[in-house]
């Protein structure tokens, strides 16, 4: 789920001074290391045509780590590794690199909590050819579900997101649900594709297709960046055939435009 708000999150660098640090050197090493990274702490859809083009980035490299016991399955995998080749153009290739992290112990995660987490786990950042995206597969829900709604995923930052494999688990295990592939490949194209800054989100409209009344998000109902793809209870009946949805005609159009397949 895209942030409407589009929260701009601050990260700030946890030092350990010896004792001969001032605290002068411990303030001018933070600045510098928080503007090395600042181009990974941007809006969602800021980074859209350097994930789209390689008019600046040729390589692309995602780094998702999850909590132990937490991690997509290989078929989810393969399925998102082709789904970014269809839609990017990167000669010098896509590489996703998995790591394990043990729990922080938390029933439920707010983007604070999941900020917190990226800034100490995170290793993978822009470089010179090669742009770096952070997945994050977590063990708990979203702190801000409530009784009728379950998020499954977030895009909270340009080249961030999140998903709640405990909460698609949980979703798959139901009667008649949708394999766990089905639903973890999915929310993964529809986080990442908000990345790629869809729907109107980094990503300019070539034609009249947003639904304004969800956000950014596609008014076309069987579109992978429906409004429903990015909920349990909306993404169940949404591939209750088993199918992954797929991104519609103008939602490819707008892609293209901006430098993608």
């Amino acid at each position: 789920m895209n942030s409407n708000k589009y929260i701009l999150f601050s990260i700030f660098l946890l030092c350990i001074i010896t004792s001969c640090s001032s605290e002068k050197d411990s303030n001018e090493l933070e600045e510098i290391t928080s503007l090395e990274n600042s181009e990974n702490t941007e809006p969602t859809g800021s980074s859209a045509k350097d994930l789209l083009s390689e008019e600046k980035f040729t390589k692309l490299l995602i780094e998702l780590v999850h909590i132990e016991g937490h991690q997509p399955t290989a078929e989810t995998l393969n399925n998102f590794e082709s789904f970014l080749e269809e839609r990017l153009n990167k000669s010098g290739g896509i590489e996703i690199r998995l790591k394990e992290i043990s729990s922080p112990g938390l029933a439920s995660y707010s983007i604070d909590d999941i900020v917190d987490l990226e800034q100490k786990h995170r290793e993978s950042y822009n470089s010179q050819e090669q742009i770096a995206v952070f997945a994050f597969f977590v063990d708990g829900e979203y702190a801000e579900n409530t009784e009728n709604s379950s998020v499954l995923g977030i895009a909270y930052r340009n080249t961030s997101f999140v998903v709640f494999e405990k909460t698609i688990r949980n979703f798959s295990d139901t009667l008649l649900a949708p394999s766990l592939t089905v639903l973890e490949t999915t929310v993964v194209n529809h986080e990442f594709a908000h990345l790629l800054g869809l729907v109107n989100a980094g990503t300019p409209l070539q034609s009249n297709h947003q639904d304004t009344d969800h956000g950014r998000h596609c008014n076309v109902e069987d579109c992978l960046m429906y409004w429903t793809a990015e909920t349990g209870e909306g993404l169940i009946n949404m591939v209750s055939g088993g199918t992954i949805p797929t991104l519609d005609a103008q939602c490819l159009a707008d892609l293209k435009a901006n430098g993608g397949k």
